[in-house]
């Protein structure tokens, strides 16, 4: 999904507005980071992995307890309280593996949809293409985490579990 800052208005220079939304309900602040591996040069890791060693090292490890079959993603966006407007994914990998998202937490409501069919994720593994298929969050009250792996063009050959 496109992390970024919430903003409800056009950006500077006239952009679109992201597709995350700011769900600060009974749940508290929104936000959202990644961590593992980053396309561009080098595919450099995000901040995330050095302010959470022992978060991105479970968190990677958890994908192969949930699809043991799944390759090893490089990527992972952490989503705290997020709710996110219908939208295909974009940003720096200009492509991407198959998403696998969870939802964890004290929450309720906040199902995903994947063009236009309600997927309740919480404790639920979920594999969509989110470059392909539009998808959006369901209104959640509560505290609502989601862990969305991936990996973004350009960083095939890498795998955040071996980080």
């Amino acid at each position: 999904a496109k992390h970024m800052a919430a903003r409800n208005h056009k950006a500077a220079g006239g952009e679109e507005p992201s597709a995350y939304d700011q769900a600060q309900g009974q749940g508290g602040a929104s936000g959202s980071f990644s961590v593992g591996i980053m396309p561009g040069i080098g595919c450099e890791p995000p901040k995330g992995n050095t302010l959470f060693p022992e978060l991105t090292k479970a968190a990677f490890e958890l994908e192969q307890v949930l699809c043991p079959n799944r390759p090893p993603s490089s990527t992972i966006a952490i989503n705290r309280n997020a709710q996110f407007r219908p939208h295909i994914d974009s940003g720096a990998g200009a492509g991407q593996s198959t998403s696998l998202i969870v939802g964890i937490g004290a929450y309720s409501g906040g199902e995903l949809v994947v063009e236009g069919k309600r997927e309740d994720i919480r404790y639920r593994p979920l594999e969509f293409d989110g470059w392909t298929q539009r998808h959006w969050t369901l209104p959640f009250t509560g505290e609502r985490f989601s862990l969305v792996w991936f990996t973004p063009k350009g960083c095939e050959d890498r795998r955040g579990v071996d980080l």
